[in-house]
């Protein structure tokens, strides 16, 4: 950008245009490096003592450490590095040089190790809650990427970690304000991941209770009530943002669909394929998993759905049964049978010949209707708190973008 069009009060600087105000700094200048040492795998749940592994930083942290997933022994931490709070940890090496030298910050005041392959930052007079949001913001990543070193295993040292440059607020009050903000919005992530996991266990224990078998219940075989055949056709190259034909291919009954379809995501101008009809139970037929991935049944809602490939079709015959509370159960208490009739090594089949031998009991229909109501209610609850989440995650990625950059500034 040009200075004569930078906003008034900014300037172009190597990390981009920030607040005339701020710094651009080394991390090199605001702190020393070490290395983390000891703290083998057999050794991670040794003791009581906290520690941080190398691996955890990409599996389990974000931006600042919350909770501990390791623990040492006494013994174990002789030699093992120990942290001071502040510290910012950075995984010395990765699979990808996208990902490396993901970095958390440590803002505990107690006790705790960093094992071997962790390099750690000790900033002086620098927030280092901010910190640990700015060294994982993309700009930030895309420098860290730039300087790793390696193909089949990316490494990444102090020394390409200390010439690494960030934008600095020379007020450590603006620091903290930025790191506030941001931890107040990760706040609200948090509360809604622990009320997802809370809403999930109640829909799973409500699962087991509504649909284990009653004596009064009538046992079918699947063969019995349904028609089972295959869909045809639409390949992953056939499907289009402007298709004139609504579709689903198999892979996404694994990777978009839960057991109800009700609003479908892909289209296609290829007509050759099976249309559905609303109710049509669906099964993916193979994959190169395992087989227990097979056994996951989604019934859509909707009348002339393209149905794609490798997809097994469970429809609707000459017994009248409710279509959601077939594919809640199925999915819950049958789903290790239908696993078990999986065929294949390196790839798995499901095949609806098999499936037609697979026992299915129903209640009276007015209690099936009662039992997918409540469960599907518990899934939409649960999919509008889910996106929701997704809402405050993407709010959270724009808030770092902002504020780390002095785009918007908060004092």
């Amino acid at each position: 950008m040009d200075n004569c069009q930078l906003p008034k009060g900014y300037k172009n600087t190597e990390v981009g245009v920030i607040p005339e105000d701020w710094e651009v700094k080394r991390l090199s200048e605001i702190g020393k490096f070490s290395k983390g040492s000891g703290i083998k795998k057999d050794e991670a749940l040794s003791g009581n003592i906290p520690c941080v592994r190398y691996g955890e930083l990409y599996t389990r942290h974000n931006d600042y450490i919350k909770q501990f997933y390791s623990y040492i022994s006494k013994d174990v931490s002789e030699s093992a590095k120990k942290l001071k709070s502040g510290d910012i940890l950075f995984a010395g090496s990765g699979e990808t040089k996208e990902d490396i030298g993901k970095s958390v910050a440590f803002i505990d005041d107690f006790e705790a190790f960093a094992g071997g392959d962790i390099v750690i930052l000790s900033p002086e007079n620098t927030n280092s809650l901010y910190l640990g949001y700015l060294l994982n913001a993309a700009f930030i990543q895309k420098q860290k990427a730039s300087r790793g070193q390696g193909d089949a295993v990316v490494h990444i040292n102090s020394t390409q970690l200390g010439n690494i440059s960030i934008p600095l607020p020379k007020e450590e009050a603006e620091q903290t304000a930025i790191a506030t903000a941001l931890s107040d919005t990760d706040a609200l992530i948090d509360s809604l991941e622990k009320l997802i996991a809370k809403k999930r266990d109640i829909k799973q224990g409500a699962m087991q209770q509504l649909l284990k078998p009653k004596e009064d219940w009538e046992v079918k075989k699947l063969g019995e009530v349904c028609e089972i055949f295959k869909g045809k056709g639409i390949s992953k190259s056939q499907v289009l943002e402007s298709g004139k034909y609504e579709c689903v291919l198999y892979g996404e009954l694994f990777t978009t669909y839960r057991e109800v379809i009700s609003n479908i995501v892909s289209k296609t101008n290829t007509f050759e394929s099976i249309p559905s009809q609303k109710g049509d139970i669906l099964y993916p037929g193979s994959t190169t998993t395992t087989g227990i991935d097979l056994a996951k049944a989604s019934t859509i809602l909707k009348n002339n759905v393209l149905l794609g490939g490798d997809i097994v079709i469970l429809r609707k015959s000459n017994y009248d049964y409710n279509p959601i509370f077939l594919t809640y159960f199925l999915n819950t208490i049958r789903r290790n049978n239908i696993a078990q009739i999986t065929k294949g090594i390196t790839i798995h089949h499901l095949y609806g010949k098999d499936l037609a031998d697979i026992d299915a009991e129903f209640p009276s229909i007015e209690k099936q209707n009662a039992i997918a109501t409540i469960l599907s209610d518990m899934d939409a609850e649960i999919e509008a708190l889910e996106a929701k989440l997704d809402k405050y995650r993407k709010i959270k990625i724009g808030m770092m973008q902002n504020l780390l950059t002095g785009k918007i500034r908060l004092i």
